[in-house]
């Protein structure tokens, strides 16, 4: 019987993470964005990410562990990826930096590099929002698994829910991938990587939950995952989002994609049953 639950929660679960997928075709099956229109879409993964770090994430930390605690876990990782981008070499285009981009200036080359350029920055944060994204699954894995061992209906109301609130998700890791290498499978395949952390958090749970693994340590852990993707986001993908679309297209972007990720979240947070807490 606990083998049938374990392939039970493992199938829906691989069903709700790997619907970031479907976000991804939202994004290769269009166009190449513009970089108005990559600005907006920047601005709406925004939203999503602070949304999730702000309104989940570090929510649900202060809430389990407390108000101080949640707080300690959330800089601890704000300042973590802040000493990591310090220390990561950000390659510099501009004419001054070297007398031969002053020549490539004069013709017409800095165009291109300044594009590489964004293009570089735009692919990091689209790697670091696939790291976090796939942290932020790993314990709707172990909710998917709770609720199986509850009963099918439980198990299947909560991956559809998990499966909807993934679908923005799919979005923000797609676009930056797909602006950045212009691949349309690249972009795909790392935001449906993303989800495959649902039915990892489905095995972790099955060996390791409750033996070895503290829950509070878990809150804390996805806290600081929270401060990862809010500096992420006021790092990388706001100024991003600025610099293609403008400062007052991209702020009602942000709170557009705040909105559709509350909503996903609200949505989530009633399909979910009290005894069960990601």
């Amino acid at each position: 019987m606990e083998s049938q639950v374990f392939y039970r929660a493992l199938m829906l679960s691989a069903v709700g993470g790997l619907s970031t997928a479907i976000g991804a075709l939202f994004v290769v099956l269009n166009p190449a964005p513009n970089l108005k229109m990559l600005g907006l879409l920047q601005g709406f993964a925004a939203g999503l990410m602070l949304s999730i770090s702000f309104l989940d994430l570090a929510h649900n930390a202060m809430n389990s562990i407390g108000f101080l605690k949640g707080n300690l876990w959330f800089f601890a990782g704000v300042l973590f990826f802040g000493f990591i981008v310090k220390f990561i070499p950000e390659p510099d285009f501009s004419p001054e930096a070297d007398p031969s981009e002053k020549k490539q200036a004069d013709d017409g080359g800095s165009g291109k590099d300044m594009m590489r350029k964004h293009r570089r920055q735009v692919l990091f944060s689209g790697i670091i929002t696939a790291v976090g994204i796939s942290l932020h699954n790993f314990p709707e894995g172990m909710a998917v698994f709770l609720g199986s061992v509850k009963g099918l209906h439980v198990g299947l109301n909560l991956a559809v829910a998990i499966a909807l609130h993934n679908i923005p998700e799919g979005v923000a890791v797609a676009l930056p991938i797909y602006f950045a290498t212009k691949s349309k499978w690249k972009a795909f395949y790392m935001a449906a990587g993303s989800g495959l952390a649902e039915p990892v958090g489905v095995i972790a749970v099955a060996y390791l939950f409750p033996s070895s693994l503290n829950p509070d340590i878990l809150e804390g852990l996805l806290g600081s995952v929270g401060g990862v993707m809010a500096f992420l986001t006021l790092h990388e993908m706001l100024p991003l989002a600025f610099d293609y679309c403008g400062q007052k297209r991209a702020v009602k972007a942000v709170f557009v994609g705040m909105a559709c990720m509350s909503a996903s979240l609200y949505f989530l947070e009633i399909s979910l049953p009290k005894e069960i807490s990601l």
